[in-house]
């Protein structure tokens, strides 16, 4: 039977809506055999997610990496780094501290507009690093806009809107040598994911392959056929693997554990390239 791999998921480390124990077993009733838990720029739930895990669920630890590229913010996948190797542990740090500062100087914008929303209640509505989300999360409270995604438009939160604030990000080439010498195994993910903004051209995925990418996430909610085609054929021409996600936030997004996995055989490329760190079993 062939396992069902689902290698980018999100917590309330990060912008997830599911801690990371409840996340574990939400796995395990999806019919999943492996899981990642990839938060943003953080490592926070690795502990609880592997202490929870249920028999019968593997957990690739990881996470997801701010990034940017010629003006376009982008995202990469690392997985099974050592998380004390000093480089990587200090960019993500930087990364860390940058998101919480961003994110209070959002709320202040709004305060200074009247607006009822304050960092305090921002900060209780994250279980762990505060993002964009969380302010989502306070505007609904307040009636002040109906979803997450109202809140992302330019009226509000949305990149470049009237409450924007820009954060920190790696130079993505830069990431990927970070990821590799802390021993992890980096992937580009959502690489033509449009509606989420610019995208980067094949020449930066070039760049980034001679660094190390080991690969590219095709299978997600935000390719179309003709992204998933194109990206696939990229992938052979650079000799990447090719993986397949949720990209779960919980009731962030609407889409579910599993709705993409990834091949049995890139995940055990994967496996067998990391050195940082290694697979948890139950």
């Amino acid at each position: 039977m062939s396992r069902r791999i689902d290698l980018h998921t999100h917590s309330t480390a990060s912008d997830g809506t599911t801690p990371p124990a409840q996340l574990v077993a939400e796995a395990q009733a999806a019919g999943l055999d492996v899981i990642a838990l990839t938060d943003h720029d953080t490592t926070g739930g690795w502990a609880e997610a592997a202490e929870a895990l249920p028999s019968g669920l593997d957990l690739v630890r990881g996470a997801e990496i701010s990034c940017i590229r010629d003006g376009i913010s982008l995202h990469l996948l690392a997985y099974l780094f050592d998380p004390e190797e000093p480089a990587f542990a200090d960019a993500r740090r930087e990364l860390r501290e940058s998101r919480i500062g961003r994110a209070e100087r959002m709320v202040r914008l709004m305060e200074d507009d009247g607006h009822p929303v304050n960092w305090a209640q921002v900060q209780g509505l994250a279980g762990g690093t505060v993002g964009r989300p969380h302010i989502a999360q306070a505007l609904m409270a307040h009636g002040l806009v109906g979803s997450v995604e109202e809140a992302f438009r330019p009226d509000w939160i949305g990149t470049n809107g009237r409450y924007w604030v820009a954060k920190r990000e790696l130079d993505v080439v830069e990431a990927v040598r970070l990821v590799t010498g802390a021993g992890g195994v980096a992937v580009f993910a959502h690489p033509a994911a449009a509606r989420r903004g610019r995208t980067v051209g094949d020449d930066v995925i070039a760049l980034m392959a001679e660094a190390g990418l080991a690969g590219l996430e095709v299978d997600h909610i935000d390719h179309d056929d003709a992204a998933r085609a194109h990206l696939r054929g990229l992938a052979r021409d650079l000799g990447l693997l090719t993986t397949g996600s949720s990209d779960f936030h919980g009731t962030n997004k609407t889409v579910r554990l599993g709705a993409n996995l990834t091949p049995v055989e890139a995940y055990e490329q994967i496996v067998a390239r990391a050195t940082g760190a290694k697979i948890v079993h139950a």
